[in-house]
């Protein structure tokens, strides 16, 4: 299976692509790869090293810098024919300098992945290779990807304007989940009815997708592979925070505060009982590890200065097991399994999956915008919401004139004309509001249109029905 999903899924055609772009640089090239743990870095780098033999490729482990030299110098020994090179004691310096002369036929890669585990254990490391960069690899002709998993770790290592090594890179990627419209490669006999609960726990994360697969249904996944304490999803979040941040009670408490509801900045302080500027760093951090978002009405002229602002957790995985796992531990702990699923059962589909539904639909969007299913180009899509009214899609163009204006319906029933009414409503108080000219509508729904509602779509070409996504 593991094979399978190797190639089939690593093809990030961009992320490959632009790795050969770097590749094929007349110059030497330094690539940082970083991103959450699971998402497939490791096996995107063993994907683009197919075609390139002439590499050299390191895991790091948590052990000392010491130790991860020894290993290095003995996996350089063996990738230039130097035998003699493992047995000698020499620095850093000396080991890339004997990887530099050794002559291959292509240009030489060489990768070092979990990079941050080495600078975690010397905080002179980072130093020490930018000095190798400067004054060997950089006119060597050879490509140097540095990789890793803790975000933190690799943007105060590598790429803070406080980093030795900050500006010497040539291309970074920050890897990214898999989206929902090739998800159901994963599960080519699943309907999109049946993928969206699974990636409502899932989420895009590669090893998360797999645990999953031989599972007919979502509740049978979450029983076999989330709620036994024999699975590494059962703790996974925690694993997560311990390696990227030091106060794991207070994010835990942050994260679940969000998951009960909370999204506004107030009603999170008064949550956790603290002020609510004692929560800006600690928001500022789960947002760069990709964990929380910011999010503001999508019409708003200056995001970053809009008081309307709600926190939101994106990745799903994280969502649901704050959701529907950490408030049950106690019960899970004492074998009350069944118990707990029921409660997952009660709630699951219109507290949880809706929502991660108005996501998906969110993204097909911009898939439709590629498609130029409007005959104006969007810059922005997002959601609107002030005291009076809540729309699931907004989606502008760059003079927000134009617009696309939708609602995202996540059950079993069919939608009838009301929906659109509704929709029409709120459509015409938003554009009266925001001075929108023109005015496109859309409505999604899993379950389906009644017959008056295609009719009338049929009639009217700003009008778009979608059923699933």
């Amino acid at each position: 299976m593991q094979k399978e999903f190797e190639q089939r899924f690593v093809d990030h055609e961009k992320e490959l692509q632009f790795l050969e772009e770097q590749y094929n640089s007349p110059e030497s090239s330094f690539v940082v790869v970083y991103g959450r743990r699971r998402v497939g870095k490791t096996t995107l780098l063993l994907e683009f090293l197919k075609s390139h033999r002439d590499s050299l490729y390191f895991l790091s482990t948590e052990e000392s810098e010491y130790q991860n030299r020894q290993y290095f110098k003995e996996q350089a020994a063996a990738f230039i024919g130097n035998p003699l090179l493992a047995q000698a004691d020499v620095d850093w310096n000396t080991i890339f300098a004997q990887i530099v002369a050794h002559d291959t036929p292509t240009k030489k890669v060489i990768i070092i992945d979990e990079f941050q585990y080495i600078g975690q254990s010397n905080a002179a490391f980072p130093s020490v290779m930018q000095k190798i960069w400067d004054t060997q690899l950089k006119d060597a002709n050879v490509m140097l990807i540095l990789c890793g998993s803790l975000i933190s770790l690799m943007q105060s290592q590598v790429l803070d304007y406080s980093s030795p090594l900050y500006g010497r890179h040539t291309g970074q990627i920050k890897l990214k989940q898999i989206p929902f419209k090739y998800y159901g490669e994963f599960f080519p006999n699943k309907t999109t009815e049946e993928l969206i609960p699974f990636y409502a726990v899932t989420g895009g994360v590669p090893k998360y997708i797999l645990s999953f697969q031989n599972d007919g249904d979502v509740f049978s996944a979450i029983n076999n592979r989330v709620l036994t304490s024999q699975s590494y999803l059962y703790d996974e979040p925690t694993f997560l925070l311990q390696k990227e941040v030091s106060e794991v009670g207070s994010y835990f408490t942050l994260i679940k505060a969000i998951a009960m509801g909370n999204h506004k900045l107030a009603d999170i302080a008064s949550c956790v009982g603290v002020k609510q500027t004692s929560l800006t760093k600690y928001l500022r951090n789960l947002i760069d590890l990709d964990l929380v978002e910011r999010e503001v009405p999508v019409t708003e002229p200056a995001p970053e200065k809009s008081k309307s602002g709600l926190y939101k957790i994106v990745d799903n995985y994280i969502a649901f097991w704050f959701k529907f796992v950490y408030p049950y531990r106690a019960y899970l702990e004492k074998g009350e399994t069944n118990y707990v699923l029921e409660k997952i059962k009660s709630g699951f589909k219109q507290n949880y999956v809706s929502f991660v539904y108005e996501d998906i639909c969110r993204e097909k969007i911009w898939d439709m915008a590629v498609e130029n299913r409007w005959d104006f180009e969007i810059a922005k899509v997002g959601r609107y919401w002030d005291k009076e009214m809540e729309l699931d899609i907004v989606a502008l163009d760059q003079s927000g004139k134009n617009a696309v204006i939708g609602e995202c319906k996540y059950s079993q029933a069919e939608k009838g004309l009301n929906v659109l009414h509704e929709l029409q409503t709120k459509a015409q108080k938003l554009a009266k509001k925001c001075g929108i000219t023109r005015t496109q509508l859309i409505i999604f729904s899993n379950g389906g249109f009644s017959q008056g509602l295609r009719d009338e779509a049929a009639r009217n070409p700003d009008l778009l029905l979608v059923e699933g996504v």
